[in-house]
């Protein structure tokens, strides 16, 4: 009887041997090692080296940039005894992101804005075609100096680190990833804050401007719009849609359920911002005529009506709603012509920050937070506490009214 010829052990060119499922390729100099992913495909792990103890090939600086197999090996399976899908982290960010965004599709004209946005980015920047299990901190940190050099906006940034952090947070949830590379915050170190401060103006500022307004010829025709946001802490957009139908002057409220928005030469109405955004303010007399007024001396009105709205309060020259960026545009010029006429200038200040002078007004007269969150439609009570601007006389007052 002959006996069976005993099998050779595969080796490497450095006779080491094979473990199962490891090869060697002469022609392209690496070690390869044959797995099967979750889905059954077939899928492999390449090296220069094989084991952790050999040498670093001349083209790597750090053996850190060069894992060797045996060692992508034992990651592996310690991914898979945690249940995470390596092959998963094979796909790209962009790819990622589109997987996010698709599981929740059902939101406003302006976040599917902010997300086209985002995408345009990705495709335009090497981080969107980078590997999600290769991204690494420093790569996101890059992606966010890379987008101050191409010149956004701080808070532009910002919002869309936040939904990157997001994106990967789902990878996380699905197993392909096991750390967030976004999940740093965002200092002058990496990208300087040039967001400008809200404001609040004082009450002498606010007297000087009501009564700049009143005798101006340009602006005067905004002094009622002013009147309204100082007294009722609207956001500039739900003013800009307010109908008669909104103003109840009997019982002295107006009923907010809507915001107007002028984007790409069209107009549309969308929900407030927050679901709190649905909500009735009390206005009094300084406000009831206002409103009385600006109704009583509209001109040119057009029958216009927007997404089953109609009849606008606040109106341009054209007889169409007022919006956003033109409100805007009428105060920075607004301010300029004041400045140059008088010797106490009035800050920088937008629409917006007269909410905050509406919210730092009520919280100095004693309006409880809880209310005052109300007024201001707002989700949290931490968000209507940043709004308040408080002041050494303010404080000097508060502590009085409490010690007696």
């Amino acid at each position: 009887m002959s006996s069976k010829t005993e099998k050779k052990p595969r080796t490497g060119p450095n006779g080491v041997v094979l473990h199962r499922g490891e090869s060697y390729r002469k022609k392209e100099k690496r070690y390869a090692y044959k797995y099967k992913d979750k889905d059954g495909n077939t899928k492999f792990l390449y090296s220069p080296r094989l084991r952790e103890c050999d040498p670093l090939p001349e083209r790597y600086d750090s053996y850190e940039s060069c894992p060797s197999l045996r060692e992508k090996e034992k990651q592996l399976m310690c991914d898979r005894m945690h249940g995470i899908d390596y092959s998963g982290a094979n796909m790209t960010v962009i790819h990622l992101y589109d997987k996010h965004m698709g599981l929740n599709h059902h939101v406003r004209e302006s976040t599917k804005k902010g997300r086209n946005q985002l995408r345009k980015i990705l495709q335009n920047d090497k981080l969107g075609s980078m590997k999600i299990g290769r991204v690494t901190i420093s790569d996101a940190k890059d992606w966010a100096v890379r987008m101050e050099e191409k010149g956004y906006a701080y808070q532009t940034i910002k919002n869309h680190k936040r939904s990157l952090k997001a994106i990967f947070y789902t990878a996380m949830d699905d197993g392909c990833i096991r750390a967030n590379p976004f999940n740093w915050k965002m200092d002058d170190k990496i990208v300087k804050n040039n967001t400008k401060p809200k404001i609040a103006l004082t009450d002498g500022q606010t007297k000087s401007l009501l009564s700049f307004m009143q005798t101006d010829r340009t602006y005067s025709r905004h002094y009622n719009a002013v009147v309204v946001l100082l007294n009722t802490g609207l956001r500039i957009s739900e003013l800009c849609g307010l109908t008669v139908k909104d103003v109840d002057f009997e019982e002295g409220a107006i009923h907010i359920d809507h915001q107007i928005v002028f984007e790409n030469g069209k107009y549309r109405i969308e929900p407030p911002k927050t679901k709190k955004g649905n909500r009735t303010i009390q206005i009094f007399e300084p406000t009831i005529q206002a409103l009385k007024k600006e109704i009583q001396n509209r001109e040119n009105a057009e029958p216009v009506t927007i997404d089953g709205k109609s009849d606008f309060i606040f109106l341009n020259r054209k007889g169409l709603p007022m919006y956003n960026i033109a409100y805007s545009s009428a105060f920075s010029a607004m301010i300029k012509k004041y400045n140059k006429h008088n010797d106490e200038k009035l800050p920088d200040f937008s629409p917006h920050d007269l909410r905050h002078t509406f919210c730092t007004n009520m919280a100095n007269k004693g309006l409880q937070n809880t209310v005052l969150q109300r007024f201001m439609g707002h989700e949290s009570i931490v968000t209507t506490t940043r709004y308040y601007h408080g002041s050494e006389e303010s404080d000097r007052k508060a502590m009085e009214s409490i010690m007696g």
